[in-house]
């Protein structure tokens, strides 16, 4: 195994001068939120797990757990580069040559029903001497819906949006709403953020544009965690916490494009499933009561609203 230090220090042969500052960049934040949401927590700490990959590069796994806020946290970086196989290739419509990769993935799942789970994850790809481009996104999954938590984070998103190209909210807001639909269900998985992909050409606007989604994340969402973490909750909010979860898994296992690619590549299974929550569960046929808190969540997530 090899240490945090020495995974920083790996030669990347594949990557230019510019896709190591990107992932410098992406390592330098995982410090920063990890150590945030360690204040936020107040009772754990996390655990520092670097991982080597055979076909080139590695990653830093963190991960925190059983804390006094987040049942499961993690805050993971990776780099990866080597050749592309024909099959990822024709996925992403891309030709088979070498690669370079890099990215930073947040998940966050909360002990309290009434504090939301969030996702973010940024990523940097080049293709050797053709091709690169920035992607990533994140959004918000409350279990009970408070609107006033929702626009904040929706507006911390646009503010971040907005500093680089009034038209970029609109369009990944939108383009969340898609992404994260969870087909098989209706629904989306919550209550959206923003989502973009292969952002190419000016990749130093676009860099600048992911440092400010990043930048912005602790204060797009730590306001909310600790307005909530303190709501009263008891065993039907916790039963409706796990369903909710179930739909969470459901949509990484099945859709999500980070965990095809993670798998895909030979990247380390226990980091890029990090995403799953501790506990979830499946009843069958559960549907919520008229008029219920419950059932106002399932009205959003089937017809997916503006908020800012």
């Amino acid at each position: 195994m090899i240490s945090s230090s020495q995974m920083q220090s790996t030669t990347i042969p594949a990557a230019t001068e510019f896709a190591g500052q990107v992932r410098s960049y992406f390592e330098e934040l995982q410090r920063t939120i990890c150590s945030g949401l360690e204040s936020v927590d107040g009772s754990a700490g996390f655990r520092t797990d670097p991982w080597n990959r055979r076909e080139g590069g590695g990653g830093i796994t963190r991960v925190l757990e059983n804390g006094g806020v987040f049942e499961k946290a993690g805050v993971n970086t990776s780099t990866v580069f080597g050749r592309m196989s024909e099959t990822l290739a024709r996925k992403m419509n891309v030709p088979p040559t070498d690669f370079f990769a890099t990215g930073i993935s947040i998940v966050l799942h909360p002990k309290s029903p009434m504090v939301p789970t969030v996702h973010a994850n940024l990523r940097y790809f080049e293709q050797a001497g053709s091709d690169a481009w920035f992607g990533g996104g994140t959004d918000l999954t409350p279990y009970y819906l408070y609107e006033e938590d929702v626009v904040h984070f929706h507006k911390m998103l646009k503010r971040a949006c907005d500093q680089h190209d009034p038209e970029f909210y609109p369009k990944f807001k939108k383009w969340c709403d898609e992404y994260f639909f969870i087909k098989h269900r209706g629904e989306t998985r919550g209550v959206g953020g923003v989502f973009f992909d292969y952002l190419r050409g000016d990749r130093e606007k676009y860099f600048a544009f992911v440092q400010s989604v990043g930048d912005g994340f602790l204060e797009a969402y730590t306001p909310i965690v600790s307005r909530r973490m303190n709501d009263q909750w008891g065993e039907h909010e916790r039963s409706w916490q796990l369903h909710r979860r179930g739909r969470y898994a459901e949509f990484n296992l099945v859709y999500d494009r980070g965990t095809t690619f993670g798998l895909e590549t030979n990247g380390r299974a226990e980091s890029i499933l990090m995403s799953l929550p501790p506990l979830a569960q499946w009843k069958y046929d559960m549907k919520p009561e008229p008029g219920s808190r419950e059932e106002r969540l399932v009205s959003i997530l089937t017809h997916p609203r503006e908020w800012v």
